[in-house]
Formats: C-alpha cells, sequence, structure tokens
C-alpha cells in the first residue's frame, strides 16, 4: 500500500512537470525558424535610408517597396507584419548578417550576381532595375554623352559614376558624396547636374512629396539589376517558398499596386515583374 501511494505521487509530479513545460514550450522559440504563427518573429534586412524603397519613418514605421514585397512574402510564410522584425542591413553587411543568421531573408535593392551567389541564394528575382540619371525637370541632358563636362554625382564606394565615366562619357565631372541626399540637395541647388544609380533608388527619392515635380528620370537603362530576396546559403527551403509568395504576388496584383503606391509620382518606367529565376544580363 505504501508503494502505491509514492507511485501515485511520482505519477503527479510527473503530469505537473509536463503541463508546465508545454505550457511554457514558446518561450525562447527560434525567431527565424520560418514555421510562422504563435509569438515567433521573423527578422527581415532592409534598407532604412531609400525612399520608396527602405524607409524608416520619423514614427518607427516603415514603408517602401522592399518593405511591402518581404511583407508580403512573410504573411505567406505564416508571419503578421507585427510579427517582423525589421533589422537595417547596410551593402556591405548583407552576406554576413545571413551567415551570421541576424536575419531570415533580406529584401534591400539586392541585386543578384555571380558573386554574391557563392555567398548566399536568391530567391526572385522580384523587380528589374537599370543604372539611369536623376536630373532637374529641366535639364536638357537626354543621353549619356551629355554628361561631359557636366558634375555627376553618386555616393562614396558606388561604382555608377565611375561606370559613366569610364564608358559613357570620359569628361564627367565626378562628384562622391556621402548620401543620396546629399547628392539631391545639390541637384536642386544646381551645384550638381545629374545623379546616378538604380533607377528604382532615384524613382524613391523624386516620388517623395517635397520632390514632387522637380526631378526626371532620363531612362537611360545603363544596366540591369535584378532584385532578389537573399537568403542563408544553402536554404532550398525558403527559397521555394519565397519564390511562391513572389508569384502569388504578381498574380493577385498585389505587385502592381505596391508599384504605383511607391514609385507611381516620379513617373516610373518601370518594367514588368521578372519571372522567377530569369536573370536578364
Amino acid at each position: 500500500m505504501k508503494l502505491r501511494k509514492v507511485s501515485a505521487a511520482a505519477a503527479t509530479a510527473l503530469v505537473l512537470a509536463l503541463t508546465a513545460t508545454a505550457c511554457g514550450g514558446d518561450d525562447g522559440g527560434d525567431s527565424n525558424s520560418g514555421s510562422g504563427g504563435g509569438g515567433d518573429k521573423i527578422k527581415i534586412g532592409i534598407k532604412y535610408d531609400q525612399p520608396g524603397l527602405g524607409l524608416k519613418e520619423p514614427d518607427g514605421s516603415f514603408s517602401g517597396f522592399d518593405v511591402d514585397v518581404a511583407t508580403y512574402v512573410a504573411k505567406e510564410l505564416g508571419y503578421e507584419p507585427n510579427q517582423i522584425e525589421w533589422v537595417e542591413t547596410k551593402s556591405a553587411d548583407r552576406e554576413n548578417a545571413l551567415s551570421r543568421g541576424d536575419v531570415k531573408m533580406i529584401a534591400a535593392t539586392y541585386s543578384i550576381t555571380d558573386e554574391r551567389k557563392e555567398k548566399v541564394d536568391f530567391a526572385g528575382p522580384y523587380l528589374l532595375a537599370h543604372q539611369d540619371l536623376l536630373v532637374k525637370a529641366d535639364s536638357d541632358i537626354k543621353e549619356g554623352t551629355d554628361l561631359n563636362g557636366k558634375k555627376l554625382c553618386s555616393v562614396t564606394g558606388s561604382t555608377s559614376a565611375q561606370n559613366v565615366k569610364d564608358e559613357i562619357a570620359p569628361k564627367a565631372q565626378l562628384q562622391q558624396l556621402g548620401g543620396y541626399s546629399e547628392c539631391i540637395a545639390g541637384l536642386q541647388s544646381d551645384q550638381l547636374d545629374a545623379l546616378t544609380t538604380d533607377d528604382a533608388i532615384l524613382a524613391g527619392f523624386a516620388a517623395q512629396e517635397q520632390y514632387k515635380g522637380q526631378f526626371k528620370l532620363t531612362g537611360l537603362k545603363l544596366s540591369n539589376e535584378n532584385y532578389g530576396i537573399g537568403v542563408k546559403k544553402g536554404d532550398t527551403e525558403t527559397v521555394n517558398k519565397i519564390n511562391d509568395a513572389l508569384e502569388k504576388m504578381v498574380s493577385d496584383g498585389s505587385w502592381d499596386k505596391a508599384v504605383k503606391e511607391n514609385f507611381g509620382p516620379a513617373n516610373y518606367k518601370h518594367e514588368k515583374a521578372p519571372k522567377i529565376g530569369q536573370i536578364v544580363q
């Protein structure tokens, strides 16, 4: 009889322990597991300083085409907007952020290149952009050769302006500044004649209310930039899920809506949504 009492007590204790463990099962979960639902979160890398693409607003919210695409994809993976943790990922740290596991994916004007594919895997592309020029609305710059003798701006560390000088306008006067906003200010004050980088980035700036009607894109298409969503190397399962989400985003009209909302005021003549896995050289 004594043995029975001890066994019953032990059994009761075991049940209580298992119940407590089950109730606490959500604690310490992997925020980048990709499982979705519950209290899990997903960390997504974006830019914080690119209007129209990835911008942290003064109130702490986030806006832009990359943000809209990532939010849609996360929804398809099982995450509500309030389960997304946006992480600033600067261009130079994108590969490291993925390999370290700092983020589950990156949507940050991330061009798919052979060199990058050696370090990370890509879903997409979800946007085909081109290197272009942004000039004042009344500018007479129409061709790349019109930049000879003109002041051409880009950000420090970018190869865009140097490519123009090397291949199109050898007499262009290169001006490298710390950020695109500084180049925009130079255009406004007529201290600079043109700004060059991806047309999607230029359109994002030109679409801002404070710049409405002041600038235009020349539409030169100086290069092809296939924007993809980067994930950790070898994570094929996540790549496939993101690709399915991107295809759905295009088919249900959400992609077109996001383009118009983020770039519309700039009269951005964007390419149609690229086919998944189709890289334009």
